[in-house]
């Protein structure tokens, strides 16, 4: 979202890399698939004002949908996954949130319907930048039209509309997915019952805006990206690698990168013969994460995803985010941060509590002490998973 190339060996839960990625335009080729796939109105109007033709939403889902279709929870992802969150016996491979989704688990499946989307713009089956212009016949690539948040959380909303679902029991989503959550609220009043935004914000800050920027940067000024025009064989992979390095720098704590590696040698593999090459640990961990990322994701649906997150302010729905939160008619709410987040700050997860209590909503906020910064979410899956199945036990 352009041949699929093969998958990658899924990572070691709690790298930060999900399994089953891979690049193209439908890029988890494999013989065990559970996606599904939601047509979106056509045209599909953009939140910038432009439309698409012939759309569609990849999803998956796990658990049983009850006859009152009143057990749905929709799922957001962040910038890069699939909506493979979880195993199942279409694809029992293991997916990005595998502890927190299951019979029993956090997310019950014996209790709820949980379905997961790939992100409107995103490139593992859902409409993206790589995907088929019906219009020319050729992949979108840069004539992709503007991308908003908002447009991802309308996706998944015309989603559960295609499944019979006026409204859900739950919408989650962490970092990337938990803006979406809030554009989902801002935009459909009393369509979803409860909420829970993880490692979210209201509106990004000058730091991560000053990141993601450097990142586009070095994926528009690689000389393979060809105004965006490049190939499956030759990406702007030293773009791509620059940008997946320093997004890494980010996700994680200074405070793990210091437990784990300190001042552990490079890797045999990676120790460069070349001055100035590889000499530490965490030099060639972010190296290798960055190899498999090139083969990992579309460049320009990265692109287009990145912008995305830095253009969403949920108070240009209305006068205030109290105001509109307040509109959304949400009853019930859930608000995670990590102390040791550096790209999103846990004060932006207070301000948005504070916003949705204002808003009358029966709101929780959980400040979670995780070592491993942004991706906690990924890793400490007990300290998740106790927050949100008491909150989704509750009701």
């Amino acid at each position: 979202m352009a041949t699929p190339s093969p998958e990658i060996t899924p990572p070691r839960p709690g790298t930060g890399l999900e399994p089953t990625l891979a690049s193209g335009a439908d890029a988890r080729a494999s013989a065990a698939d559970a996606r599904r796939y939601a047509a979106l109105p056509d045209p599909f109007r953009m939140w910038r004002g432009e439309s698409l033709h012939g759309a569609r939403i990849a999803y998956e889902t796990w658990g049983s949908l009850a006859p009152a279709r009143d057990n749905a929870i929709l799922l957001f992802t962040g910038l890069s996954p699939s909506a493979h969150a979880a195993s199942s016996p279409a694809d029992p491979s293991q997916g990005w949130w595998e502890g927190m989704i299951g019979p029993r688990r956090a997310i019950d499946t014996e209790r709820y319907h949980v379905i997961c989307i790939n992100s409107l713009g995103s490139c593992f089956g859902s409409t993206g930048p790589a995907s088929i212009d019906p219009a020319t016949g050729a992949a979108y690539r840069v004539s992709f039209p503007d991308l908003s948040v908002e447009d991802i959380a309308r996706a998944g909303f015309e989603t559960l509309q295609s499944l019979g679902i006026d409204c859900a029991h739950t919408i989650i989503g962490p970092s990337l997915g938990g803006m979406v959550v809030l554009a989902y609220l801002a935009q459909f009043p009393g369509a979803a019952r409860g909420a829970i935004s993880i490692s979210g914000t209201a509106a990004a800050n000058p730091f991560a805006i000053a990141l993601r920027s450097i990142q586009r940067e070095a994926i528009l000024r690689d000389p393979d990206w060809r105004g965006g025009h490049y190939t499956d064989e030759q990406p702007p992979a030293t773009g791509m690698r620059i940008a997946r390095k320093l997004g890494m720098m980010t996700y994680r704590s200074a405070a793990e990168w210091r437990e784990r590696f300190g001042r552990q040698p490079a890797a045999p593999e990676y120790r460069q013969t070349q001055a100035f090459g590889a000499e530490f640990a965490i030099q060639s961990y972010l190296e290798a994460h960055a190899q498999r990322f090139v083969r990992a994701f579309d460049p320009n649906c990265y692109l287009y995803i990145s912008r995305a997150m830095d253009r969403f302010d949920l108070a240009r729905h209305g006068s205030s985010i109290e105001v509109v939160l307040a509109r959304s008619r949400v009853e019930r709410a859930l608000v995670i941060g990590v102390e040791s987040d550096l790209l999103f700050p846990i004060q932006e997860q207070r301000v948005l509590f504070s916003a949705l209590r204002t808003a009358g909503a029966d709101v929780t906020f959980a400040p979670l002490d995780c070592l491993e910064g942004h991706d906690s979410f990924l890793i400490d899956i007990e300290s998740f998973s106790h927050e949100i199945g008491t909150f989704l036990g509750a009701n």
